[in-house]
């Protein structure tokens, strides 16, 4: 499993080790905030469109393959730039990254699903995630560390050596998983299985997950110098966040697998607690920063590995990495949407209305789950 924890780690600390530092560029390479923007969006539009189709592929020709010719390809787009280094040859390298994120991210979710047996998914997906939040949190600052010793050139090449590194480990250490045979499937079967409630919910919950986690990284900062907070205080409080999401997804996952957590109640509590905290956000000064941070980290930290083991226990395993890839899609759309969503509503009114929104949002599938689940059953013939 440790070479699979490392691929989730590499996306993750490839994704925000960069994305952190493009803003600190030289003029010639990021002309405007519109070009920021641009690179920025590279990296997940490649991942939103290829995730899907290329977790197809790893069912059809096998995870591993996928894993491999994945972080290979990752380690090459790396190196491009360190080779090149011109302005023209980062945004290849970085939809490179991206496209290339997009083969090993899915395939590694499921080979974790297919090494590990239904009893210990919990806790594999719960040290997966574990390590990938630390990716989030380490990637900005080692990512800064790097960019102030060498310049973006020496952050590519750390990722070309650590990617090639991470694939010749998953060569050596993660055994071969033969495809399962498939039954064929139109696609209306692949629309209709995507439209049952064992794959929309968990997916719909990881997605607010996402957006929540978006929201608390990018706008957290902004309330923070609001109340007059310096740029150590927001940015303690944004590692808070990422550290209790971190320390929350194995415990969760290990109380799955011991039967002392179902995965539908867990996902509801850890959707009302991020609720909770994207509202905590109004909170005036430090005090609604570090609330908000707390709570959405571990609220985030339930939903992802529950999320994740629903999602594996629903689907064949002939299936999986079609699951997984669509599920990694909706992740995508919620990074992308919650921002989006808050940032509609903060221009309209206030940055607090754009909390607002995004919480009750969070807070509107569970609470409709409890309200339908606790209607007396004869209470729609009027008994």
């Amino acid at each position: 499993m440790w070479p699979l924890y490392a691929a989730g780690f590499t996306t993750a600390f490839g994704a925000h080790g960069i994305a952190a530092n493009l803003g600190g560029l030289s003029p010639d390479a990021v002309t405007s905030v519109m070009v920021l923007g641009g690179l920025l969006a590279l990296y997940d539009g490649a991942e939103v469109l290829l995730k899907p189709l290329l977790g197809t592929l790893a069912d059809r020709i096998g995870a591993r393959p996928v894993l491999l010719g994945g972080l290979a390809a990752f380690a090459a787009a790396s190196a491009l730039y360190v080779l090149a280094d011109s302005p023209g040859w980062l945004w290849a390298a970085r939809l490179g990254q991206g496209a290339a994120a997009s083969a090993f991210s899915p395939s590694a979710a499921a080979l974790v699903a297919r090494l590990n047996p239904a009893a210990r998914h919990g806790r594999a997906f719960g040290s997966y995630g574990f390590y990938k939040s630390i990716g989030y949190t380490l990637g900005p600052l080692l990512g800064g560390v790097l960019m102030w010793v060498g310049g973006l050139r020496l952050l590519f090449a750390v990722l070309a050596v650590f990617g090639a590194a991470v694939a010749l480990w998953c060569a050596l250490a993660v055994p071969h998983v033969r495809p399962l045979p498939r039954a064929r499937q139109t696609v209306v079967d692949v629309a209709r299985r995507l439209a049952e409630p064992a794959f929309w919910r968990p997916t719909a919950a990881l997605a607010g997950a996402s957006a929540a986690l978006s929201v608390g990284v990018g706008f957290l900062p902004v309330s923070g110098r609001a109340a007059g907070l310096g740029t150590v205080a927001t940015g303690a409080a944004v590692s808070v966040l990422a550290a209790c999401a971190a320390i929350v997804q194995p415990r969760a996952g290990r109380a799955l697998d011991a039967g002392l957590l179902t995965a539908p109640a867990g996902i509801s509590v850890g959707l009302l607690t991020t609720a909770a905290g994207v509202a905590c956000a109004v909170l005036p000064g430090l005090t609604g920063v570090l609330l908000a941070a707390v709570l959405i980290g571990i609220g985030t930290g339930l939903i992802t590995p529950l999320g994740f083991a629903a999602l594996a226990a629903s689907t064949p395993q002939a299936r999986l990495g079609q699951t997984m890839g669509a599920a990694e899609l909706g992740r995508e759309l919620g990074d992308a949407g919650g921002p989006l969503l808050v940032a509609g509503a903060a221009t309209l009114t206030t940055l607090a209305h754009g909390y607002a929104v995004l919480a009750v949002l969070l807070a509107t599938g569970p609470v409709i789950a409890l309200t339908t689940h606790r209607r007396p059953r004869g209470s729609h013939t009027g008994e």
